[in-house]
């Protein structure tokens, strides 16, 4: 029995030690939108379309409807991130390399507490926060371009009609690079760099960080929360004053998105609460074992991130969406049977 258990701490131990691991983590750490985009792009292009087209005694088009859904929401967030989350996570990574370039000596030291700047929980809260809000504030435009793009789905994909006008013709208008000038690349991330560095060198950014910096754990997951409960209220608007989505799949439609944040806010927040005992056992371990490693907080930072991002898609792109896609037809079928349309 102590031979078996040693043998598990040894794997354990070459685990959290190798260099692979290590790298994802840190990479995860310096691009945490795009990881969670990536991993939203997968599921839901994936996981969920067919987890949707296998809930039974559901009527197929609205299965559609929810399908089409998922897949644009996945091109667009990832598209999104690549175009403005990228850049932010650059430019943030710029400054990790040279503080004092971008910040004033005061605000490096009023940020780092007396450690490393990079060490620093204030930092690393300011530097997450704007890291991660890309998804927040692209939210609005992502679900108009979402609604806009489910009635070409809906025709290409499941070959359902929509009516003359509401092609989307993105093939020569699409803006695509034309020259990829990596010294007007460095410039844009050098001119990002610097206005995140004078948002930095505010005494009350500094402030707020300072006063909520041991928050900077549960940061990834309130973002998440607050970027998922705006997206469901803009699609929810957005679906209302649609055209071109079919007017007997719209309140279902709705009904399917508010079904499922309701479910993955309440179920995520709850799993990541009894989980969280023992993922803080879990970095503990950690520490101890890389304690000696330069780019410890950026793993930490990773392990933070990676944890409420697949909590998060396992509950919306993998348990929930059969539930959510019967339910909402379910309710559309009730509520237009007992007050009319």
């Amino acid at each position: 029995m102590n031979i078996q258990k040693i043998t598990q701490n040894n794997i354990t131990t070459k685990i959290l030690k190798n260099k692979h691991v290590l790298k994802g983590l840190e990479k995860i750490s310096e691009h945490g939108t795009t990881f969670a985009a990536g991993t939203s792009l997968f599921m839901s292009l994936t996981v969920r379309p067919l987890a949707i087209f296998a809930t039974p005694d559901t009527e197929k088009e609205n299965k559609q409807y929810a399908a089409a859904n998922s897949i644009c929401s996945g091109l667009i967030k990832f598209g999104m991130v690549e175009a403005i989350a990228l850049p932010i996570e650059l430019a943030v990574k710029n400054i990790d390399k040279n503080p004092e370039k971008f910040l004033k000596s005061q605000s490096i030291k009023n940020l780092a507490n007396g450690k490393e700047l990079a060490n620093s929980r204030s930092y690393k809260l300011l530097t997450q926060i704007l890291k991660l809000s890309s998804g927040f504030l692209t939210a609005i435009p992502k679900s108009m371009l979402t609604i806009a793009l489910i009635p070409l789905i809906m025709d290409k994909i499941f070959n359902v009609g929509v009516n003359k006008g509401t092609r989307i013709n993105n093939e020569k208008n699409s803006q695509k690079p034309q020259n990829k000038d990596v010294n007007f690349t460095g410039r844009v991330t050098e001119t990002i760099s610097k206005g995140i560095g004078k948002l930095l060198d505010s005494e009350k950014i500094q402030k707020f960080a300072n006063k909520f910096q041991t928050n900077d754990k549960d940061i990834a997951k309130h973002i998440t929360a607050g970027t998922d409960l705006l997206l469901t209220g803009s699609f929810a608007y957005q679906t209302s004053k649609s055209d071109k989505i079919k007017e007997n799949r719209k309140k279902a439609l709705i009904y399917n998105n508010f079904i499922a944040t309701a479910i993955t806010l309440g179920g995520g927040y709850t799993v990541d609460r009894i989980i969280k005992n023992k993922t803080e056992k879990f970095v503990d371990k950690f520490k101890t074992l890389n304690a000696g490693d330069p780019k410890l907080y950026k793993y930490i930072e990773g392990i933070h991130i990676l944890r409420p991002a697949l909590i998060f898609a396992a509950i919306y792109y993998g348990i929930l969406p059969m539930f959510s896609t019967y339910t909402a037809e379910k309710v559309d079928k009730f509520i237009e049977k007992r007050y009319g349309k």
